[in-house]
């Protein structure tokens, strides 16, 4: 991830009326650090958007730099190719486990969740997409983009690219156990806790068509068994 040497964003967050909590105020988070976290921990975004009059989410992976979020897709893509005007809703969520209390209306999940909100503006400078495409190929494979063919003219033609201030951001985060042990459900002598979850990364696969004797390079056979997110 590359950081600019001039001065960085506030490190608290701002809120707004679209990321100020009703509910739950003890679970939101404004510090930036936290936002920063749960982006670079995280794999895939939900792309929030109105096409045609309705609501659209599409997943798609991401990349950030200190100021900006940036997805990219085909310049045909519905979902990037909305109203430049509008607003989106781009959101990360981490599954950290599943709270298994005495009683099931007292469930609930451990989550790390960043919604970022605004109007995103479409990169249309082949210096600037080129930077962005690289931040969003690092983030989703560190090491890649000094390893494969990058793109050519062609291929930025036909690629769009968003760039997301992450000025506007709501920060949730639920941890710990469940919250029933001092209710009458404690008499009933029921196992209670929590059921973590995890995501590692297996063995490289290597394509079909590969010639014998090409192996995953080290960037990429290092990340087997680590733990994403």
């Amino acid at each position: 991830m590359t950081h600019s040497s001039h001065s960085g964003p506030s490190r608290t967050l701002t809120p707004t009326d679209r990321t100020r909590l009703r509910r739950m105020k003890e679970k939101a988070s404004f510090e930036r650090a936290d936002l920063e976290v749960i982006l670079d921990t995280g794999f895939v975004c939900h792309l929030g958007v109105t096409v045609d009059g309705g609501p659209m989410v599409v997943p798609t992976v991401y990349g950030r730099d200190e100021r900006h979020l940036y997805v990219h897709g085909s310049v045909a893509s519905r979902s990037l190719a909305a109203d430049p005007d509008a607003p989106i809703c781009v959101t990360v969520t981490h599954v950290d486990a599943v709270v298994l209390a005495r009683s099931v209306f007292e469930h609930s999940v451990n989550y790390r969740c960043a919604m970022i909100y605004g109007v995103p503006r479409r990169i249309t400078d082949d210096a600037e997409k080129t930077e962005a495409l690289r931040i969003l190929t690092e983030h989703t494979a560190p090491g890649q983009w000094d390893y494969a063919r990058r793109p050519n003219r062609k291929e930025l033609a036909a690629t769009t690219v968003l760039a997301l201030s992450l000025d506007e951001a709501s920060v949730k985060i639920s941890a710990g156990p469940p919250d029933d042990a001092d209710s009458p459900d404690a008499e009933l002598g029921l196992w209670a806790g929590t059921l973590p979850l995890t995501s590692r990364w297996g063995a490289p696969t290597a394509d079909p068509a590969l010639p014998s004797g090409i192996t995953a390079p080290a960037h990429i056979a290092a990340r087997a068994g680590t733990r994403q997110g």
